[in-house]
């Protein structure tokens, strides 16, 4: 499980986390809206240890994260896709795939990636920067997943995508509540997000102002939507 608890900190002198306080169980996929600006990849980027000046407490499974270096969090059991996939364009799938992996991965070996993205195993001999958008955040992703992570950080990976590339991305992001892994999802897409999430939030000014499952989410989304959502 991944605790976050009354985070704040941003970019130089600018605070842009006031306060963020949620939890993401393992098995379950905890989504993050809100309007541009609020803070949501700040968020992200802050429980990876990218942001040189933040306090409050950020745990996995109960061992404290907060300020250590981001390459001590990966191996924390973290990994960040980032907005943007950011895959190495020159290198062959297999490649990035190898670059990932700190040892031969256990949960996560190249027979199980590619049941999960078949596109990639035909792929493998392709440089990044001849796949597709969806290729590329379906490598994005793998890449993450060769490091066994116990939470994995997902920011706008619909973004730019086709709906129907958006479709096959949501079944992944589903599967990935059989493995046990924490899943937060950062979207602007709000029908990706509920389609796929178990517990909704919304942040407003850098703060979480709406927590809720997504059946309850279902049920107020339209006061939601008018009060937090809409620009």
């Amino acid at each position: 499980m991944l605790a976050v608890e009354r985070l704040e900190g941003g970019y130089g002198t600018g605070r842009v986390l006031q306060g963020v306080t949620f939890t993401a169980p393992r098995g379950a996929v905890t989504a993050i809206v809100g309007r541009n600006g609020m803070g949501k990849t700040t968020t992200l980027r802050a429980v990876m240890g990218m942001l040189p000046a933040v306090t409050g407490a950020v745990a996995v499974g109960g061992r404290a994260i907060l300020g250590l270096p981001v390459h001590e969090v990966a191996r924390a059991g973290v990994a960040y896709v980032p907005e943007g996939r950011q895959i190495f364009p020159k290198l062959t799938v297999a490649e990035n795939l190898q670059v990932g992996q700190r040892v031969p991965s256990r949960l996560w070996p190249q027979d199980r990636i590619f049941a999960l993205m078949p596109n990639l195993r035909e792929r493998l001999g392709n440089d990044g920067r001849t796949l597709s958008g969806g290729e590329q955040q379906m490598l994005a992703i793998a890449r993450a997943l060769v490091t066994d992570p116990a939470v994995l950080l997902l920011d706008e990976p619909s973004q730019g995508l086709a709906p129907l590339i958006v479709q096959q991305l949501a079944g992944i992001v589903r599967r990935l509540r059989e493995v046990d892994v924490a899943v937060v999802l950062v979207e602007q897409n709000l029908g990706l997000a509920r389609a796929v999430a178990d517990q909704m939030l919304v942040m407003v000014k850098g703060e979480v102002v709406y927590a809720a499952s997504a059946e309850r989410f279902r049920e107020e989304e339209a006061s939601v939507r008018a009060q937090w959502l809409t620009p």
